[in-house]
């Protein structure tokens, strides 16, 4: 679909004349189908629950096909982007669906943002309706004002939030009114139409907006379900915001097998295991902060469940006492790797059938490598970045990892110079640097710019924060490079301790611990205590720390300096 590889008039032969693609044997793809689906087989099955709440999958069709018409009614027109800034609720989850059967393009907007970015972004994608959260009225009334467009704001009257009847232009219940279910939604003709926009989370400059098609986010929400073993039994909990790549694609994942939606407003862990426990869970996902935060959850928030649940991580990878501690709590971690101009999971670590009975050290350095191509992938590999040329699979030669498929993205939004570059020589290329390992498994060593060069050996920044993290009083850690007379650069870490750490560990004691565990080279020099900066995705801002390391007087390359 879209513009075809190879011209029609090349193809040749008794296999491809007068065998043309028509309506009896091509139909474009799209994720939509998965809720039409599920609603016809499992009309009856629950689809989410939320709170005291919950619907059938025919109701939650019916409910997206009255939102997908009252959008078009209100002058939505086909290739419009349409917003929503909203907590894991109802309104975002029918609003995959939807926006798409209005034949717009769904744009998920990051809540932590700040009202200049969400101007921008507004303003950027030509946004001019808005489905938002009351609980945002400030920032959004914010971002209204600066932002020199007029944009329609369709308020979501949740009874779990604050609900200022002033806010907003109508209230999203009284807006589904507004719209018949007996409306044909307009579905794509093409399968390489926008379907959603996703803005990353730039550490400089405005962000990019990056592109999906409908092709690929039907086969990423496959790609990830078969990884995650969904099934029509599945019970997910929303613990991954659902603007972070469209939830992974899970939105539409988890609808395709008609697995169950558990919306969950904030991350809150007396919530999370009463919900695992009450609900039956099955599913969860989220970045490592979320595992660390069950796992260091109190003990009057913890109940037992009986039935394990799987927890899929992106980002970096869990320690070893990560992954000990959350399958001794019940949970089954599943490494995973990507990026928002991949859709989310691009990369899984699928565990081996020998994995389980290894020590948990070994089978945490095992699943805790990015792993291989998800199904639906068609390529990927470590890197030479100019030339594409293959790193051989030793697992020492770093190169670029580099992906190419049907599940990369479309391009970036009015940025034709950067999507030529990122998607030059016919792979996209992450700016990641790794490793291939001899079976495949592909480990991240760092971002490129986060390689540490000291005394002319390159120091992984990954590999001292891991081992930052097997320090029992560690809660949160990262490291950058700091300049140094003699080395030319040394590792400096920025650690957060636990509460019962706070006033027993020092920086000699990191320091010591990780001579124990790294060669001597790659041992931190300086160590500073405190609460690690984030971006509004919950990215540790690495640039941030680099201008903090620099700023502190030097050590001589000998010492531990204090916050």
């Amino acid at each position: 679909m879209g513009a075809p590889l190879v011209d029609r008039a090349l193809r040749t032969g008794r296999f491809e004349t007068d065998l043309d693609a028509n309506p009896a044997n091509h139909e474009p793809l799209t994720p939509v189908d998965f809720l039409v689906r599920s609603a016809t087989a499992h009309p009856l099955r629950t689809a989410w629950i939320y709170g005291t709440r919950h619907v059938t999958y025919a109701t939650m069709h019916q409910r997206c096909r009255r939102l997908a018409s009252a959008l078009r009614r209100h002058g939505v027109e086909p290739g419009e982007s349409v917003a929503v800034m909203a907590q894991n609720g109802p309104a975002i989850l029918e609003a995959h669906f939807a926006v798409p059967m209005a034949g717009a393009v769904l744009n998920a907007l990051n809540f932590r943002l700040d009202a200049p970015s969400i101007a921008f972004m507004l303003g950027h994608a030509g946004t001019r309706v808005l489905i938002a959260d009351r609980e945002f009225r400030d920032v959004i009334s914010k971002a209204l004002a600066i932002h020199s467009g007029t944009v329609h704001v369709i308020a979501i009257d949740d009874p779990d939030t604050d609900n200022d009847p002033t806010f907003g232009d109508v209230a999203y219940e009284d807006f589904l009114l507004q719209g018949r279910a007996d409306d044909e939604p307009l579905l794509p003709s093409d399968e390489w139409n926008a379907i959603s926009l996703n803005y990353t989370s730039g550490t400089t400059g405005n962000p990019k907006g990056v592109v999906y098609h409908h092709r690929g986010a039907y086969l990423n929400a496959i790609a990830n379900g078969m990884a995650l073993g969904f099934s029509g039994s599945t019970v997910n909990l929303w613990t991954l915001p659902l603007f972070h790549c469209n939830g992974w694609c899970h939105a539409w994942g988890v609808t395709a097998w008609a697995g169950t939606h558990v919306l969950l407003r904030r991350i809150d862990t007396r919530e999370i295991f009463r919900l695992i426990a009450e609900h039956g869970v099955t599913h969860m996902s989220g970045a490592p902060i979320v595992l660390n935060m069950i796992l260091n959850a109190p003990a009057d928030h913890r109940r037992t469940f009986p039935t394990q649940v799987t927890i899929a991580t992106g980002g970096a990878a869990p320690p070893s006492a990560v992954i000990a501690g959350m399958e001794a709590l019940g949970f089954h971690v599943i490494h995973l790797y990507g990026l928002t101009e991949t859709y989310g999971p691009a990369l899984v670590s699928p565990y081996q059938d020998d994995w389980m009975a290894m020590p948990v050290e070994e089978r945490a350095a095992a699943m805790s490598r990015q792993g291989l191509r998800h199904s639906m992938l068609a390529g990927y590999m470590v890197a030479d970045p100019q030339t594409c040329e293959p790193a051989p699979a030793d697992g020492k030669t770093i190169g670029e990892i580099m992906v190419r498929g049907n599940t990369v993205m479309k391009g970036y939004l009015d940025n034709p110079q950067q999507t030529a570059r990122d998607l030059s020589g016919g792979w996209f290329h992450s700016g990641d640097l790794g490793v291939m390992h001899g079976d495949g498994y592909i480990e991240v060593k760092d971002r490129s710019k986060d390689i540490i060069i000291s005394g002319g050996e390159n120091i992984s920044s990954i590999e001292v924060e891991n081992a930052l993290y097997r320090h029992p009083g560690v809660l949160e850690a990262a490291v950058v490079a700091k300049q140094d007379e003699t080395w030319g650069e040394t590792p400096c870490a920025f650690v957060t301790l636990k509460d019962d750490a706070a006033q027993s560990v020092t920086q000699a004691d990191i320091i010591a611990f990780c001579r124990d565990n790294l060669a001597h080279f790659k041992v931190p020099r300086t160590v500073i205590f405190g609460p690690l900066p984030k971006t509004a995705t919950g990215k540790i801002q690495k640039f941030a720390l680099r201008e903090k390391a620099e700023s502190i007087a030097g050590t001589g390359g000998k010492g531990a300096v204090a916050s």
